[in-house]
């Protein structure tokens, strides 16, 4: 059983510490700035790989710092990435997180995990996480490539339209419920229809 719960973090308006600038910490990095391309994100690692330092120069917000890890780094941070090559200094990040209550991801750990970096579809305004619960990440990134084929682009027009639509509505909260509720259940009737033919 599933017992994650998503969420999607303003990590624009959070402050992000990634230990580890090789091929894992590039692997978090780009997922990071895929789905929010000005997450702010300070990195910490001995040394920095090619790759790692041509995605961090795609932007403003990564700030990159040469040394090993220190507790130091964690200050004035609310969410920690641990990816480095050395699994003693991974557990050490989590645990010296932990005590100062910061949320965890320990690359390739679930265990030593508070969250996962699911598979993500983005389609303008829409975004849609994928969880496998880390038992396939390859099965979510296949998820993910099927969703992006089956979206339609325009996806992001209805929901400016449905949006401009919701402006309109007067009346309390449990009307406006109603109201978008009965726009939008033709959603579902027109793909049943087209999954029918």
């Amino acid at each position: 059983m599933n017992h994650l719960y998503p969420i999607f973090l303003k990590v624009h308006e959070l402050s992000l510490l990634l230990i580890g600038g090789g091929n894992v910490g590039t692997e978090k990095l780009e997922f990071l700035l895929k789905s929010s391309p000005n997450a702010q994100v300070t990195a910490v690692s001995r040394e920095f790989s090619q790759s790692f330092l041509d995605l961090a120069s795609t932007t403003d917000s990564v700030t990159m710092i040469e040394d090993v890890y220190h507790e130091k780094y964690l200050g004035g941070k609310h969410i920690v990435i641990a990816a480095t090559d050395d699994k003693a200094v991974n557990r050490q990040i989590r645990n010296e997180a932990k005590e100062r209550f910061l949320l965890v991801n320990v690359a390739d750990t679930p265990d030593l995990c508070d969250f996962y970096l699911g598979g993500i579809v983005t389609k303008g305004n829409l975004k849609i996480a994928i969880s496998t619960n880390a038992k396939s990440p390859t099965a979510a990134k296949r998820l993910r490539q099927l969703l992006e084929e089956v979206l339609p682009e325009e996806i992001d027009d209805l929901l400016d339209n449905l949006n401009a639509y919701r402006e309109t509505l007067k009346g309390d909260f449990e009307y406006k419920v109603k109201a978008m509720n009965e726009i939008t259940k033709g959603l579902v009737k027109v793909r049943n229809q087209k999954s029918d033919t």
